[in-house]
């Protein structure tokens, strides 16, 4: 790492608002794969990625746990995938600056490498493995926390929900099923504080079934659920 990076990775680190030990694992998240390859030997940003998107996942996880006592386990699920999203975290990474930062080699750039939305996303989980190497947990968390908790504030469960639904239609189409139909199982609770559990049904079996405090909410989990026997997850 030249003089010149070393001083642009000091600027950049007080705009995360995190101050590194080790600036290189910061260097190597914001390392494009391109740039390896042109530069053998050169370490990239996947390795970082992979640890940063499971320290993202309990971080984002944790702060939905705590600030947000009353979802059930199927809301908070829903409510992490409507933000904890490829659109949500290459925006965030886009406002840091991160494509600017990013190392890569002449074809990439030209192509429009700084601005795309996958190495801004992946970039951006590949800072949070570096922050999590150098300053452990608890700064990860921090920082997670500062990043996404906005993003989590403005959520307004059954208003701001993965559009499981539609996935699923737009999935058995393609695989030939020739019925969906969303059914209710049960609903319990006073009127104001009511719990309803709902099911999906592809032609005449049940996939998944859902509980949430609105009819749309439930059968959104049970589409989701749906979703993850077909793919196999």
């Amino acid at each position: 790492m030249d003089s010149v990076r070393r001083r642009a990775l000091e600027k950049f680190q007080v705009k995360l608002g995190v101050q590194f030990k080790d600036l290189e694992l910061l260097n190597v998240a914001l390392t494009h794969s391109s740039y390896s390859e042109e530069f053998e030997g050169v370490p990239n940003y996947e390795r970082l990625e992979f640890l940063g998107d499971a320290v993202l996942e309990l971080a984002s996880s944790t702060y939905l746990y705590k600030n947000f006592p009353k979802l059930s386990e199927g809301e908070l699920t829903v409510t992490r995938a409507s933000v904890v999203c490829g659109a949500t975290l290459s925006k965030l990474s886009a406002k840091l600056g991160i494509g600017d930062m990013l190392l890569m080699n002449y074809s990439e750039e030209s192509g429009g490498g700084r601005h795309r939305a996958s190495n801004l996303e992946d970039a951006f989980e590949a800072v949070i493995g570096a922050i999590y190497l150098d300053c452990g947990w608890e700064i990860a968390k921090d920082y997670v926390w500062r990043q996404l908790a906005p993003e989590f504030e403005n959520v307004k469960v059954g208003n701001l929900l993965p559009n499981y639904k539609s996935e699923l239609q737009e999935l058995i189409q393609q695989t030939g099923s020739n019925t969906i139909e969303y059914f209710e199982i049960s609903e319990s609770g006073p009127d104001h504080m009511k719990t309803f559990e709902c099911g999906v049904k592809i032609d005449g079996k049940v996939y998944g079934k859902g509980v949430g405090k609105t009819k749309k909410i439930a059968e959104q989990i049970a589409a989701g659920e749906a979703l993850k026997v077909i793919s196999g997850k």
